[in-house]
């Protein structure tokens, strides 16, 4: 009796541990190197009024977190999005009927993230399915959710909404089936934050200036300059890529594709 309540109880704890694995959703523990709690992120404003209330809504959603604050500021890159350093440029365009709805590049030193972008194609926002106030609030935020370290909770567009904007979905606002929206962040994307931040740094990678030049020469629209495939969502697409630059820098690019 007692060797079947052991193996029963090692079954739930086994459980709990790959439940507990699953839903962490840091990638790779990348994170900005900050001295103080909570950090300010600058996000900047190179969007359109469109998508200004978006990028307002998304900068509110995330500061809830107590490890991060962000302030939106006047862009320097415009729809061209180049980084710069020390900050996250948030950039609309119509990229072109290129396959990807939105995009989150991050540039990573070692282990810490030192610039990114966040961008929005208007080739697709512009007509049906996306035209709509619930996509953009759910691309824009997982988008800019990357930026902090923060990978998706789920990759499957067809099961039902975790209720967070890092899970795939066809029904952002949750009207179509009468689930949970995907629009804004959720508690959990607020503890695994205060999971990736839970020390403080000597220095720290929040300073802005120029970008350097290894990103100024990359396209960073064009998935040929993307580097090699890391990771897929369920219906087999590419969703992570990772390039390297050298010198343990890298260039991660998170894609969400337009159907």
């Amino acid at each position: 009796m007692k060797k079947v309540i052991f193996i029963s109880l090692l079954a739930l704890a086994i459980g709990a541990f790959a439940s507990i694995a699953y839903a962490n959703h840091s990638w790779g523990g990348y994170h900005w190197a900050r001295t103080v709690n909570p950090f300010n992120l600058k996000f900047g404003d190179n969007v359109s009024t469109v998508w200004d209330g978006h990028l307002a809504t998304a900068s509110t959603d995330w500061s809830v977190s107590s490890v991060l604050d962000t302030t939106i500021v006047t862009g320097q890159s415009k729809g061209n999005c180049r980084p710069t350093k020390g900050r996250v440029e948030v950039c609309n365009k119509t990229y072109g009927d290129n396959g990807w709805l939105g995009l989150a590049q991050i540039w990573v030193s070692g282990s810490h993230i030192t610039q990114g972008v966040a961008k929005m194609n208007d080739t697709y926002f512009n007509i049906a399915p996306y035209n709509t106030p619930a996509w953009r609030q759910f691309v824009i935020c997982q988008e800019v959710g990357h930026t902090f370290g923060l990978n998706h909770q789920d990759v499957n567009f067809s099961n039902a909404n975790l209720g967070t904007c890092m899970d795939y979905t066809n029904d952002p606002d949750g009207t179509l089936y009468g689930q949970l929206d995907n629009e804004h962040p959720n508690q959990h994307d607020y503890d695994e934050l205060e999971l990736i931040y839970a020390h403080l740094d000597a220095s720290t990678t929040l300073s802005s200036k120029k970008s350097s030049a290894s990103a100024d020469d990359i396209d960073t629209s064009s998935p040929s300059e993307w580097g090699k495939v890391i990771r897929k969502s369920s219906d087999g697409r590419s969703s992570l890529y990772e390039r390297d630059l050298g010198k343990g820098n890298k260039l991660f690019t998170f894609v969400i594709w337009a159907n």
